[in-house]
């Protein structure tokens, strides 16, 4: 039932990345909307919510709209050789040792929902964790990081075989701790898949892939997934 809710969502929604100031400017007040109606954040006069982290090489801002309307938006660091730098390594740096090991990761934050949508029958938490899985994808990830309230938790863990790893801490700007959930993403991927396949591409729907860019020079893949490519 939830794959087919979903799927007939998709025909009603097209995922963008974020390349100029307009776009990015929305996706900020859509995120400042969005922790604002959870009473996550404090209000602000610009009524953006936006920190350095959203302008490094290695991020990339991806949108929901649906039937032209932004409803959803999700912020991506790709962490690698080539940069470490993302929110959640500041408030988890243990997850250093792996990446400085040669592992790479993603870290996915700043999951947005507009308020006014979430009344709606479209299912928009699975259509925008769609973004991370088919980013984990396209960047052939080891790891793929989860910065979580407590609530959130068993959804992870159920539908994308997250576990976790280090208790709650307090994360910068938001009013509640946040705990952090890895999943290893090539042992996960299959199952996910197979328990969910609405996750990853559906090649009938073109508007819902997702054109990521190559982020060249500030994301490497792998060593590991360079040899298996070879």
């Amino acid at each position: 039932m939830l794959n087919s809710q979903a799927y007939e969502a998709l025909t009603h929604c097209r995922y963008k990345v974020a390349a100029s100031g307009e776009e990015l400017e929305a996706i900020l007040r859509l995120r400042y909307k969005s922790y604002r109606a959870e009473g996550l954040i404090a209000d602000n006069e610009r009524l953006i919510m936006t920190d350095a982290f959203d302008e490094t090489p290695n991020c990339v801002h991806v949108a929901i709209e649906v039937d032209g309307a932004l409803v959803a938006a999700m912020r991506l660091h790709l962490l690698s050789e080539l940069s470490l730098q993302s929110p959640t390594l500041e408030v988890f740096p243990e997850m250093l040792t792996d990446l400085r090991g040669g592992q790479t990761a993603l870290d996915p934050t700043r999951f947005a929902i507009d308020p006014a949508s979430r009344k709606s029958r479209v299912p928009l938490h699975f259509l925008a964790l769609r973004i991370p899985f088919l980013a984990a994808m396209f960047y052939d990830v080891d790891l793929a990081f989860a910065s979580l309230r407590t609530e959130h938790i068993p959804f992870y863990r159920r539908y994308l075989g997250y576990e976790l790893v280090i208790p709650a801490r307090s994360y910068p700007e938001l009013k509640k701790p946040l705990h952090l959930l890895v999943a290893k993403f090539r042992d996960q991927r299959d199952t996910v898949l197979a328990r969910t396949p609405i996750f990853g591409p559906v090649s009938e729907i073109p508007q819902a892939n997702i054109a990521f860019p190559s982020l060249e020079g500030a994301y490497a893949r792998s060593p590991k997934s360079r040899s298996a490519a070879a």
